[in-house]
């Protein structure tokens, strides 16, 4: 993930996967320092991909339109981060990004009465909350007419909801 987003442009400011600093018996591991990079843009794949990994990107903006738009630009909409003192802009910008949380001058706090997951193709469904009690339920329907006579509920706009 970090050399390609270097092929494609990205400046890695932090971090990387050069495990030399690390202790002799895990350099042989899957190990990737927290790494930092710089200069993502929506075209490349480190700024579209959910990394799960310790890397971050950072994209520079003008002003706060742009700033949505960038965090907007995305397939993946898990959760958002908004650092500012102007509490106004902190409500206006959560309510105008696309993510599943947003948290305002701080990350990944949760409770556990608050409902956790994603929007677009971050995945389906809420853990925690009340919201993830519903994942364990599969609601059914039965309808049973116990009137005689035929019924044609096509016909009779009446027999659907009347």
């Amino acid at each position: 993930h970090v050399i390609n987003a270097a092929a494609d442009g990205a400046s890695i400011l932090s971090g990387g996967a050069d495990p030399c600093d690390v202790p002799e018996r895990l350099r042989n591991g899957h190990f990737l320092r927290p790494t930092i990079l710089g200069g993502a843009t929506p075209a490349m794949a480190c700024f579209q991909d959910e990394c799960f990994a310790p890397v971050v990107t950072l994209s520079s903006f003008g002003d706060e339109a742009e700033a949505v738009s960038l965090a907007n630009a995305n397939a993946h909409a898990l959760g958002a981060g908004i650092w500012t003192k102007d509490v106004a802009r902190a409500h206006r910008v959560a309510a105008a990004v696309n993510a599943g949380i947003v948290w305002v001058n701080a990350h990944h706090r949760n409770a556990p009465d608050a409902p956790w997951g994603g929007f677009l193709a971050s995945g389906v469904g809420r853990e925690n909350g009340h919201e993830a009690q519903a994942e364990y339920t599969a609601p059914k329907t039965v309808v049973i007419r116990t009137a005689a006579g035929a019924e044609d509920w096509f016909a009779d706009s009446n027999a659907r909801y009347g």
